[in-house]
């Protein structure tokens, strides 16, 4: 049993491949794509974590088509574009936010990129989509949606390699300072 991330699927949203340059001769071709690209790594005991934005559209045949096409307990971290018709399909779970322990790493699942997050001075990595390819993220926080995956879904060893290559936020000190919590008299008043 293994678990995958992934972000920002959009199958059958025809406008997101002009919207983000998807590199795809037309919707079916991305669709197709994406699920065999999921279907050639996840494994029906494996764990997806499709982290918002799942299909696009009004036909809940559609939705279910793709939902049933690819394999694995499939979970749903709501996204801005994931209303009544992918929130109806069987998901194993929905949250808008959800923590994990993937081996060693602690993940925090969000659609958007957020600034700081439980435990993020002890190593949890927050993980996010929404914003296509505008933004890998940064050393603490990843975007896992398929425009920065080659429309594949990841593993935490893809995610920890390529968190090794980014710098940290430029806020992280700001919003996350270090402070001795040793000595009760020096933690932060009104946190």
């Amino acid at each position: 049993m293994a678990n995958w991330y992934t972000s920002d699927l959009h199958f059958d949203h025809v406008n997101i491949l002009g919207y983000c340059n998807r590199p795809f001769r037309d919707v079916e071709h991305m669709n197709t794509t994406m699920a065999n690209n999921i279907a050639s790594r996840v494994e029906q005991d494996d764990d997806l974590w499709v982290l918002g934005d799942f299909a696009f559209g009004n036909d809940p045949a559609r939705f279910r088509h793709w939902f049933d096409l690819i394999p694995g307990r499939k979970h749903l971290i709501v996204g801005n574009h994931d209303g009544r018709l992918a929130l109806e399909l069987p998901w194993a779970s929905i949250h808008h936010i959800h923590e994990i322990k993937d081996g060693n790493q602690v993940f925090v699942l969000c659609h958007y990129p957020m600034l700081t997050w439980n435990k993020a001075r002890r190593g949890a990595i927050q993980l996010f989509g929404h914003v296509h390819g505008n933004w890998q993220g940064t050393r603490n926080n990843l975007n896992v949606g398929v425009d920065v995956w080659d429309f594949q879904p990841v593993q935490a060893r893809d995610l920890l390699a390529r968190a090794k290559t980014l710098s940290v936020s430029a806020y992280w000190n700001v919003v996350e300072p270090r402070v001795d919590m040793s000595d009760a008299d020096s933690a932060p008043k009104n946190r």
